[in-house]
């Protein structure tokens, strides 16, 4: 599902993303991120040595809920398969870092592998102008 116009808009705001996946017993583990649009799709960016990686590189299944900054009681709630990919992850950070701070990334460790976490979207739920029919 592609991305609609009213999303994209949202996503393209200094918006956090509660990033929820499935841990290998099966609970949850919620982590707060930046997100934006990277290859067309929402996205983020982590360490793959963080928990949520490991997490989508077992189960790519992935939701976020992203709250509307203008209007909280509006909030999208993503929810799809992730693709992780290493490539033009640095590249992704940089633009994450120059988006919520104005500069670049600057707390890359030695060693750090960083990857870009794009959602394929099946659904949008929530409140707002970008929720899907159900």
């Amino acid at each position: 599902m592609e991305l609609s116009p009213e999303l994209r808009a949202l996503l393209e705001q200094k918006v956090y993303g509660h990033v929820i996946t499935m841990n290998r017993d099966g609970s949850p583990q919620v982590t707060m991120v930046w997100m934006n649009v990277h290859n067309g799709k929402a996205s983020f960016n982590t360490n793959l040595a963080r928990q949520k990686a490991r997490n989508l590189k077992r189960d790519p299944r992935v939701m976020v809920s992203v709250q509307a900054l203008e209007n909280p009681q509006q909030y999208a709630l993503l929810m799809g398969t992730a693709t992780v990919t290493e490539a033009g992850a640095l590249d992704h950070i940089n633009a994450l870092a120059q988006k919520y701070m104005g500069t670049d990334y600057t707390n890359l460790q030695p060693g750090e592998v960083r990857v870009s976490v794009d959602i394929d979207l099946q659904q949008v739920r929530g409140a707002g102008p970008w929720v899907t029919p159900a």
